[in-house]
């Protein structure tokens, strides 16, 4: 998962959080910081970079298993996985041709690039679940800015506690004001309802008794499709936040 394609248990071993909350994996800056670290200890390991690379790709210990079995430590004389040694080679032809792109054929402007990544940042720490809709509105932008720019918060709440996330460039002015409003409103107006789930009950059966989306009832109880609930089960129908959340800006 994410731009360095991380199994879960790599990813939490090189300091990654990894649950159904937060995902770091998506996070590019979390995840090259620890790509980088995985990637040297595997040269340490391994003694160069191509026999790195390919444990990066196929797995340190099928590499190890391939020397042993194959007798070389030298990449280039290893048969391994075609995967693999794809992966090598398009490693190589990208930096060849980024280096000279016009040597072969490439002829790129400045148009032809990405235009850098922009951002504020802020950090929220939260006594509570916070809507990430309420933090896209105290940014001036939409729900979606907010998840394109922060891909690891999984749902739509981040979590209480201590976070750093990143908002459009620029919005991070008097963001604390607006977030406070906001939030202000949302434990004012927002009423809440908990209903006890009963014998016989489904999630699809609670959502038309209140004539609410079913959608909404997973997303207010953090639920997906494929949950069980069961008698006694506490389900909000709507959601009342109770406690304000400190902020801090930064850029």
């Amino acid at each position: 998962i994410g731009f360095w394609q991380f199994m879960r248990d790599t990813g939490r071993r090189y300091g990654l959080t990894i649950n159904q909350h937060i995902d770091e994996r998506r996070n590019l800056f979390a995840s090259t910081r620890a790509a980088i670290r995985y990637l040297k200890d595997l040269h340490e390991k391994l003694g160069s970079w191509t026999l790195a690379a390919a444990a990066y790709n196929m797995g340190e210990q099928g590499v190890e298993a391939e020397i042993l079995e194959q007798g070389t430590d030298e990449y280039y004389n290893l048969y391994l996985h075609i995967e693999t040694q794809r992966f090598i080679f398009r490693i190589l032809s990208v930096k060849l041709i980024l280096s000279n792109p016009e040597r072969y054929g490439f002829y790129l402007s400045e148009d032809d690039c990405y235009p850098p990544l922009e951002f504020d940042r802020i950090h929220l720490n939260g006594y509570q679940d916070i809507p990430i809709r309420i933090i896209a509105r105290a940014a001036k932008t939409h729900f979606k800015v907010i998840k394109d720019l922060n891909p690891e918060i999984r749902g739509h709440y981040l979590t209480k506690g201590s976070h750093t996330i990143l908002i459009p460039k620029g919005s991070a002015k008097d963001f604390s004001s607006r977030f406070q409003d906001l939030f202000k409103r949302l434990v004012e107006t927002k009423k809440e309802s908990v209903y006890i789930v009963k014998k016989g009950d489904n999630l699809s059966l609670i959502a038309d008794r209140f004539n609410v989306p079913l959608v909404a009832l997973l997303i207010w109880n953090k639920l997906d499709l494929k949950a069980y609930i069961y008698p006694g089960d506490r389900l909000i129908i709507y959601k009342k936040e109770v406690k304000a959340v400190e902020t801090h800006e930064s850029k």
